[in-house]
C-alpha cells in the first residue's frame, strides 16, 4: 500500500466547526488514509487573536483541547505576531484552506481576503463561512478558474445536507422550476416550540441555552441567514435561469419576529403550520428568464414534507424539468455534521479526477 498523500491544511477560525474538524481528524485519520489515501496535516491555525504555523503539523487533539479550555492561537508555539491570516497564506506552504471564521456581511472579512489569497496561489478553499460567497461569488470562482484551485462550499447551506452538491453535481442539464427550503434550524426550532404553546422569548432563550442560537440571534430570526443561503443556492444551482448573479438585494426578506401565537393557531385551524421558507420560483419578465427569491414565514400544509420538518430539522424540495420533484431532509443540532461536510468537500476535491478541481 502506498503511503497516504499529505494535504497541508490551514484552519481559519477555530470555533465549533473547525474544532469539530479537528475532532474528526482524531477519529478518522486511519479511515481517511485507508479509504481515500489522504492525510490531512494541520500546518496553520487562526482565530480572532492571531495566526500560528507549524510546518510539521499541529496535533489535532491537543489543539482542540487547548481551544476548548479557552486558549488563544496567539499563545501557541509558532504564533506569527501581528500577522493577518491572508498575509500568512500569501507565502505559507499549504494545499488546502478550511475557512470557518464568523460571517461578516459588511466586508466579508477575514474570510474574503483569506479565500482570495489562497485561490490566487492555487490553494484549494473549502468554505463553511457564507460571507465570502454572498459578497463575491463570481469573483472567487473567476480567481479559482484562473489559478486552477479547487473551491467548494457545501457546508454553507444546511450543514451536512448536500443541497449544493445535489444541484451542481446531480441535476445534469436540468432547469430548476422551483425550490423551497427550511434553511435555518434555529428559527424552525423556535416556530415548532411556539406551535406547541411556548412563547417566542422562551423558545429563543432555549435555543440560546442549547448553544444553537447566537447571543445576538438577529441573522437567524430576521431571516438573513436563510437569505444568505438562498443567494448561494441561486448562484450555484439555478445557472442558466439567472439573468445575472444574485445578491442579497434580490431577496425579499421577512423574519419570524412578527409571528404570534394567534398566527400559528389560525394556521393550525386550517390544517397548516408556519415555516420560515426560502423560495426560488421560476418566472419570465421583461428582463428574460429569472427567479423570484423570497424568505418569509409561510403557511404550509401540516402533513406536507416541509410541514413535517420539525425542531432542528432542515429540508428542501426541488422541482426540475428533467428529474421531477425531490425531497431532502436532515436533523442537525450540533456542529459535527457541518464539519463533516467540510471534510466531504475536501476529499472530493482530491478524489474527483485525481486533482483538486470542482465545477464552477
Amino acid at each position: 500500500m502506498h503511503p497516504p498523500h499529505t494535504i497541508r491544511t490551514a484552519l481559519i477560525g477555530l470555533g465549533n466547526v473547525n474544532r469539530n474538524f479537528l475532532r474528526i481528524l482524531e477519529m478518522k485519520h486511519a479511515a481517511l488514509a485507508r479509504r481515500y489515501g489522504l492525510a490531512f496535516v494541520v500546518v496553520c491555525v487562526a482565530d480572532s487573536s492571531g495566526v500560528a504555523v507549524a510546518a510539521n503539523g499541529f496535533d489535532p487533539a491537543a489543539t482542540r483541547h487547548f481551544k476548548e479550555a479557552g486558549g488563544r492561537v496567539c499563545d501557541l508555539p509558532g504564533s506569527v505576531a501581528g500577522a493577518a491570516p491572508a498575509a500568512v497564506l500569501a507565502t505559507l506552504a499549504c494545499d488546502l484552506v478550511l475557512e470557518a471564521s464568523p460571517v461578516n456581511l459588511t466586508t466579508g472579512e477575514p474570510g474574503l481576503s483569506v479565500a482570495r489569497a489562497a485561490l490566487q496561489r492555487g490553494i484549494a478553499v473549502v468554505l463553511a463561512n457564507k460571507g465570502p460567497l454572498v459578497l463575491a461569488y463570481c469573483e472567487l470562482h473567476e480567481i479559482a478558474a484562473a489559478s486552477g484551485a479547487g473551491l467548494a462550499f457545501s457546508a454553507t447551506v444546511c450543514g451536512a445536507l448536500p443541497v449544493i452538491n445535489i444541484g451542481r453535481r446531480d441535476l445534469i442539464a436540468a432547469e430548476v422550476l422551483s425550490l423551497r427550503g427550511i434553511f435555518n434550524a434555529t428559527t424552525n426550532f423556535i416556530l415548532t416550540e411556539m406551535a406547541a404553546g411556548r412563547g417566542y422569548a422562551d423558545a429563543l432563550a432555549e435555543a440560546q441555552r442549547r448553544g444553537i442560537a447566537e447571543t445576538d440571534p438577529t441573522l437567524d430570526v430576521a431571516g438573513w441567514d436563510a437569505a444568505n443561503k438562498l443567494v448561494i443556492v441561486a448562484n450555484s444551482m439555478l445557472g442558466s435561469g439567472l439573468a445575472r448573479a444574485v445578491t442579497l438585494a434580490d431577496v425579499a426578506v421577512t423574519g419570524i419576529t412578527g409571528v404570534t401565537a394567534a398566527h400559528l393557531a389560525h394556521a393550525a385551524a386550517q390544517g397548516a403550520t408556519i415555516k420560515l421558507l426560502a423560495t426560488a420560483e421560476r418566472t419570465t419578465d421583461h428582463t428574460g428568464a429569472g427567479y423570484v427569491l423570497t424568505v418569509a414565514p409561510t403557511p404550509v400544509a401540516a402533513d406536507s414534507f416541509l410541514g413535517q420538518c420539525h425542531g432542528w430539522e432542515m429540508g428542501v424540495e426541488i422541482e426540475s424539468d428533467l428529474y421531477g420533484r425531490m425531497y431532502h431532509k436532515i436533523w442537525e443540532r450540533e456542529p459535527l455534521p457541518t464539519a463533516a461536510a467540510m471534510l466531504r468537500d475536501a476529499v472530493n476535491l482530491w478524489t474527483r479526477g485525481g486533482s483538486p478541481a470542482w465545477p464552477g
